[in-house]
């Protein structure tokens, strides 16, 4: 309260031997403020104090912060009296573990005949109880020297040269900003947070624990490799867990998977929010869960987690807590197992088991650690002490394998780390110590004093230290960072219940691209089964779209959460989950599941149902013009078949018979001749019949015309005349048929527009100018006999042909007129029965109009074939 307030000046990194320039200003201007013993005391007394956990002097002094306890409970900080001592709860033996581990490393380096010869080092251990701010009072109390109470204001330099911490990110974040205004390195053993990687904010950072970006590369690459493609997402309220989802969610970018959730747990633990994030994964259809979190946080998560009887979570473990022996007792396996993550290599460390079991109260009596140690494995009191609830016990109970949240030394990962860190301390302090003057980094190629080194100078050496530890390398990159190598593993059920971490593959960010993950998965357990196949279908928002079907995003929702849409007629899907699906080619369509292409039908007239039926309509048309023709010609001296001139008439009947028999040209597969013959057979058959029955309608109006006898009119219609009329009539259809053959015939034409999943094989007509005239040229003929037929239907006599030829010529009109729209309008074999149902109906209309009532009267009505009858009105 009455402390001065004291301008801080920023302190600008420089490596030269007056480094330390700044810090020792802000020294003088403290020491200037003491000048009199009455001020010194209200300004430089300590009040309270950070005791360190274990101490250990040397030449030089390293630090070490670990998280010892889970979690602190919150002072009163109302700064109206003396704060209380911090108060930490939750002890970890996994992080003691740590602890003895940079012990036996710092008494192996002082023992080594080639490590720092004729030195030693030193070292101050804290606890930071996993929380920031007191992580912070950890390292300014480090930064006092082995004893807060003894140590000078000022020093020339820094008593301090190294740190090893901190555990977790959001630790090492404040940590290191608390040393870097001193410019005293630190190695994390267990920091991963990509942040680090910036060495504008974290200048003397460094770490033997990969970057989390290969960590969240590996989370994504293995979550694709199991086709897990919805999944919720646990952090810890700090930058670990915050950079690495950040991270995560990068790399997920352009994959197949998406995130159902994001939620986050307290860093100082709370149980309702705790529940609510549990009830959120309950209710969510993702299964797979991946959590970026620390063991402190994850301990009492879980705890509250198995009371809420949630199953069938697969859970992805971040390195922070994959290893945590603390979860490897057998109660934990029905929620736990089959749990996969990465952590970090696995070392060796062949002194570390013996030195572990040195640890016991009787050798530390006055250790409040190695107290709460004994309770935390034989759950009694090793202190005789009045108040604990705890049974008592001696203190000098054997540390056994069973222990294995203190004593797990085979498979030693971040104590690894810990040994790791505190040899690239020392190895950077021997290559300091064997520099020669003259050939030194620093100005001018001078080398750093042994009895005066400052932090700064260590730190230079530290990026340029290269070790082997165990056949491994040691070294930083430019960034602090070390080699990217992670262990995959899975826990699984060991012979006495208790879950085991066992190694299923590995991940080597050295590799090239798509090589970095291997996964032996036979070796995988998937909760408590055997698997026999990866669980893809483990955890999906929406199941997969078959093929013949594809992938409709819901609005508003992750593209993982989808409607499956049947492809339509004409497009198929080959694979699962197809985003779209593909056109197939013209000539083929989909088949029923539409995963296929298959060729199209071809579809024409051909003998089925439809062309069966004109057929034999066809040769029953035939075979009555024939019987017709039979009954003239046994007639033909009988007085109809003369009086109606026999010739013409059988001319008719010859070109009737083409003209049935040309409708057969239009049933069967089209072919280039086929087309040919269609159109010009029809029409030229049909131009004969017509010019046959218009010089008949001539002769008739001629013959009853004539007033005067001796009238030459009938001179002129003569027989030959009447044969010149028919080949002429005739003769222009075969012209204008000629032409359209030569200049754009018919041929066979698919059609795929009018129903686009069959070929519809057709006669094209080539030129339709021609094909108009074809028909416009026979209408004509038509039209003109049923005038002139007309003209002549009030003809004296009782047989009447004119009334006969008039009503053939409305049915031969009537019929093509109807045919004109329904052949525009009929498609392929459609068009071509309309064109041969209309031959058809126009020739059984001729055939019956014309000939029936004479073949009525010549074999039914013999007597009225006489020439009184047939000439009385």
């Amino acid at each position: 309260m009455g402390m001065p307030f004291l301008e801080q000046r920023p302190i600008k990194p420089q490596i030269e031997e007056g480094g330390a320039a700044d810090i020792q200003s802000v020294c003088n201007a403290i020491s200037s403020l003491n000048s009199s013993p009455t001020s010194a005391a209200k300004v430089c007394s300590l009040y309270n104090s950070f005791e360190a956990s274990f101490v250990a002097d040397g030449d030089y002094v390293i630090g070490g912060i670990f998280p010892l306890h889970y979690n602190q409970e919150m002072p009163d900080l109302n700064f109206t009296y003396r704060a209380l001592p911090v108060k930490c709860n939750g002890f970890d033996p996994r992080a003691f573990r740590w602890v003895q581990t940079m012990r036996l490393a710092v008494e192996e380096i002082n023992q080594s005949a080639d490590l720092l010869p004729n030195y030693t080092l030193g070292y101050k251990i804290f606890d930071s109880c996993a929380y920031p701010l007191t992580g912070m009072r950890a390292a300014l109390a480090a930064l006092n020297g082995l004893s807060e109470r003894d140590s000078p204001m000022c020093h020339e330099a820094s008593p301090l040269l190294a740190v090893i911490g901190e555990s977790g990110s959001a630790q090492s974040i404040v940590l290191s900003r608390i040393l870097q205004p001193f410019r005293i390195p630190m190695i994390s053993y267990f920091s991963s947070c990509a942040c680090f990687t910036d060495r504008k904010q974290y200048p003397s950072f460094f770490r033997v624990i990969p970057n989390d970006d290969y960590q969240v590369k590996a989370i994504a690459q293995l979550l694709v490799r199991f086709n897990w493609t919805w999944v919720g997402l646990v952090r810890g309220d700090h930058e670990y867990g915050r950079f690495a989802v950040q991270g995560l969610l990068r790399e997920l970018q352009g994959t197949k998977v998406c995130v159902a959730y994001q939620k986050m747990i307290p860093l100082l633990y709370n149980r309702q929010r705790a529940l609510e994030i549990m009830e959120v994964m309950r209710l969510s259809s993702a299964k797979v869960v991946v959590v970026f979190s620390a063991e402190g946080e994850m301990t009492p998560f879980l705890r509250d987690y198995m009371t809420q009887n949630i199953t069938g979570i697969q859970w992805v473990a971040s390195e922070a807590w994959v290893t945590a022996s603390v979860f490897t007792a057998s109660e934990f396996y029905p929620y736990l197992g089959g749990t996969i993550g990465f952590g970090i290599r696995k070392g060796h460390i062949s002194r570390l088991s013996p030195y572990l079991q040195t640890i016991n109260p009787r050798m530390y009596p006055n250790n409040l650690l190695v107290k709460e140690l004994w309770e935390a494995l034989y759950g009694c009191n090793p202190f005789t002490l009045p108040g604990f609830l705890l049974p008592p016990c001696s203190g000098q109970e054997p540390l056994l394998e069973q222990h294995s949240a203190y004593m797990n030394t085979s498979n030693t990962r971040v104590a690894y780390n810990v040994y790791k860190a505190v040899y690239a301390v020392a190895h950077s302090l021997h290559n300091l110590l064997l520099c020669q003057p003259g050939t030194g980094p620093f100005q001018n190629k001078s080398c750093a004093q042994s009895n005066n080194i400052h932090p700064w100078q260590l730190q230079y050496y530290l990026q340029e230290v290269e070790f082997k530890i165990a056949e491994e390398m040691v070294n930083f990159d430019l960034k602090g960072d070390s080699i990217p190598y992670y262990d995959i593993l899975n826990w699984q059920r060991g012979k006495g219940g208790n879950i085991e971490f066992v190694n299923v593959g590995l991940f080597d960010g050295t590799k090239p691209a798509g090589e970095e993950l291997v996964i032996q998965e036979d070796r995988i357990m998937w909760g408590s089964r055997q698997s026999e196949a990866s669980c893809s279908h483990l955890s999906e928002c929406s199941a997969s779209c078959l093929p013949g079907s594809r992938k409709a995003v819901r609005r508003g929702e992750p593209v993982c959460c989808f409607d499956c849409v049947p492809c339509d007629s004409g497009k198929i899907s080959n694979q699962t989950n197809s985003i779209e699906c593909t056109l197939c080619p013209e000539d083929f369509w989909s088949n029923n599941e539409r995963a296929v292409c298959i060729p199209k039908k071809v579809e024409f007239l051909g003998y089925d149902s439809l062309g069966i039926a004109l057929t034999v309509i066809s040769v029953m048309g035939a075979c009555t013009t024939i019987a017709v023709f039979a009954v003239f010609f046994c007639h033909r001296n009988t007085t109809i078949v003369r009086i109606n001139n026999s010739e013409l008439s059988f001319f008719i009947l010859f070109a009737l018979t083409l003209c049935f028999l040309c409708s057969l040209v239009f049933i069967g597969k089209p072919t280039f001749w086929s087309c040919m013959l269609r159109h010009t057979a029809f029409s030229i058959t049909f131009s004969l019949c017509i010019s046959c029955i218009l010089g008949k309608t001539l002769v008739v109006l001629a013959a009853f015309t004539a007033t005067r006898p001796g009238d030459n009119i009938m001179k002129w219609l003569g027989p030959k005349q009447q044969r010149a009329i028919i080949f002429v009539s005739t003769l222009i259809q075969v012209i204008i048929c000629a032409a359209w053959l030569i200049d754009d015939p018919p041929f066979p034409s698919p059609n795929t527009q009018y129903e686009r999943s069959k070929i519809i094989l057709e006669c094209s007509v080539g030129s339709s100018i021609a094909f108009w005239c074809v028909l416009g040229y026979i209408g004509l003929q038509a039209s003109l006999c049923f005038v002139l037929a007309f003209l002549a239907r009030r003809l004296p006599g009782n047989f009447n042909e004119a009334k006969f030829i008039t009503f053939s010529m409305l049915i031969f009109c009537a019929v093509w007129l109807a045919f004109i729209p329904a052949y525009v309008s009929s498609p392929g074999n459609y068009a071509d029965a309309v064109e041969s149902f209309a031959i058809l109906a126009s020739s059984f209309g001729l055939l019956f109009c014309l000939f029936a009532p004479k073949c009525y009267i010549i074999l039914l009505k013999p007597k009225k074939n006489t020439k009184q009858h047939l000439m009385v009105k």
